[in-house]
């Protein structure tokens, strides 16, 4: 997922956590079974860049969208994938055609039947070039996509509906891992009233088929309100009413922790100076979450232009950082380093300090990499960073190393996150950003290949990046071992290439690997049951019931 915004993507996130274990939350009594129905739950977030499912992509936006709409399958918080909508699922022999059968009687908010013809009516609304959607290379391998994305066709021919309540997807290539993805709010159905991707009444209150539906609209850096789906064709939501307030980017941890500690809200991320407090204080009533997630936290190289062009120039950058020093004086230890790009949840490819600059600092050979790599005393590196999230202090002390052991100038530079975000995609983009990632869904692929595959780039005329690879990573070899991944069945031959393809990156240093991901969050367990943190590392909030 597109970085989260806090010590999310911080460019995303999630919690697939095959292994994920949660600390604190206690009162594992209290949160057995379901409570009573009602009440309000109060969060406050950020400005998303989107809640409508064709653009939806940040942890803030994916907050709402997840829970106004509903696929074929989702992911659980310890990353397995169940079926939603889908009663079955068939693959032909070549991973070529996949066909699934949608459950029958259920109906968005506004009582429209959701159907076969829903699903392809939402695919190909993402799909269409008008939409300039940010997420739609999710849906690259379906038979028709480049056409539909250059303008040269309106609709994807690779998808049927051979009778209502049967869906049929035909893909360019072999992927047995696609059912998978489809648990991305980008493969979400739509009512016949979404019409196109830039329809701003349906942008700002989307009409879905989820356990909540929206109340009113969407006020910009005000807030989003949602209230209880009654015609939701899964088990119906607890809580009455879900209240979410925007809050201003600069300061946004800050405010959501003075919330909870007002009791303003019931649900809350934390500025990194206040953990420890934080910690102390409400780790011992049984409101503190603490959750190894499947997020990784990095610094984005340009590749393509700038001062971290080449690979050496990269490399010094990561030998130059002190990753235990920022753990231990910054986080105060609530961080573990990453030496990797995929997270260690997935236990079966994880390959500890595959990083070799992650593993230690090394002055002498980073200075010596810098000049190999034309990385000269003195050259401006830009150091882009989202602000209101609690990264000021990490980025500020890699600003100090970087300009201790190389002798160059770190312009650091905090904007709200959709601008970041914009930054990135810029033609003439260079130098690093603050970037982190969640996975969409519980596969390695949704780690290496919206990162770092040449297709993921997704350049418009103008040069602008469109999808997720942002920092323009493109080597053939890579992109091979992909594909020959996801045109394997056996899931132990897709692991070794998976394995192959994160060697190929790293050794390029396309990423630069800091520390894995933890969450960390105040819950009101005294007030609701079933507070946890669900695959995106937000509230369960269609399980959450009162006390």
């Amino acid at each position: 997922m597109r970085g989260a915004k806090s010590a999310k993507w911080v460019a995303g996130a999630i919690v697939i956590a095959l292994s994920a274990t949660a600390c604190g939350g206690g009162d594992d009594s209290g949160n057995k079974g379901a409570g009573q129905d009602g009440g309000t739950f109060r969060l406050g977030i950020t400005e998303p860049v989107a809640i409508d499912p064709y653009n939806s992509q940040e942890s803030e936006g994916q907050l709402v969208t997840d829970n106004l709409f509903t696929g074929l399958y989702e992911p659980t918080a310890d990353g397995q994938v169940i079926p939603t909508l889908a009663t079955s699922k068939k693959v032909s022999a070549d991973g070529k055609t996949w066909t699934f059968t949608i459950k029958k009687d259920t109906k968005f908010s506004n009582g429209e039947a959701v159907d076969a013809e829903s699903f392809i009516r939402g695919w190909n609304r993402v799909a269409q070039k008008t939409a300039a959607s940010d997420v739609a290379y999710h849906m690259a391998g379906i038979e028709g996509f480049e056409d539909v994305q250059s303008g040269k066709a309106k609709t994807l021919t690779g998808l049927s509906a051979p009778d209502p309540y049967t869906l049929q997807v035909k893909l360019s290539a072999p992927d047995f891992e696609f059912y998978i993805k489809t648990t991305h709010t980008v493969f979400s159905p739509v009512p016949k009233v979404a019409g196109d991707a830039k329809n701003k009444a349906y942008n700002e209150a989307p009409i879905g088929n989820g356990p909540f539906k929206i109340q009113g609209r969407w006020e910009h850096n005000k807030s989003i309100t949602l209230v209880r789906n009654d015609s939701f064709g899964g088990t119906k939501a607890h809580l009455a009413k879900v209240q979410i307030d925007i809050l201003n980017s600069a300061n946004g941890s800050t405010l959501e922790y003075q919330g909870f500690e007002s009791g303003q809200y019931n649900w809350a991320r934390m500025p990194t100076p206040q953990l420890p407090a934080a910690k102390a204080k409400y780790d011992p009533q049984g409101e503190w979450l603490d959750v190894d997630t499947n997020g990784m936290n990095f610094l984005l190289p340009i590749t393509d232009n700038g001062p971290l062009k080449t690979v050496k120039a990269r490399q010094a950058v990561s030998y130059a950082i002190d990753r235990d020093a920022i753990i231990k004086g910054v986080f105060q230890g609530m961080q573990t380093k990453s030496t990797t790009i995929l997270p260690p949840v997935f236990k079966d490819v994880y390959q500890k300090d595959l990083c070799v600059s992650c593993v230690k600092q090394d002055k002498a050979k980073a200075k010596q990499l810098a000049k190999e790599g034309g990385l000269k005393p003195g050259t401006t590196i830009e150091l882009g960073y989202n602000t209101g999230a609690g990264h000021e202090e990490w980025i500020q002390a890699v600003k100090q190393q970087l300009e201790s052991v190389l002798g160059v100038k770190v312009k650091a530079t905090g904007k709200p996150f959709a601008e970041l975000l914009a930054d990135q995609q810029k033609p003439k983009a260079s130098g690093a950003y603050r970037f982190a990632w969640g996975a969409d869904y519980p596969t390695p692929d949704n780690f290496l290949f919206p990162l770092l595959d040449t297709a993921s780039i997704n350049k418009d005329a103008n040069g602008k990046v469109t999808g997720d690879n942002r920092g323009r990573y493109s080597n053939k070899a890579f992109d091979d071992l992909l594909a020959k991944a996801r045109a394997t069945q056996d899931q132990a031959g897709r692991n070794d290439l998976y394995k192959q393809a994160e060697k190929v990156a790293l050794d390029d240093q396309a990423l630069i690997p800091l520390w894995n991901r933890t969450q960390l969050r105040l819950a009101d367990t005294k007030k609701f049951k079933n507070v946890k943190m669900d695959f995106h590392e937000n509230p369960t909030l269609a399980e959450i019931s009162l006390k």
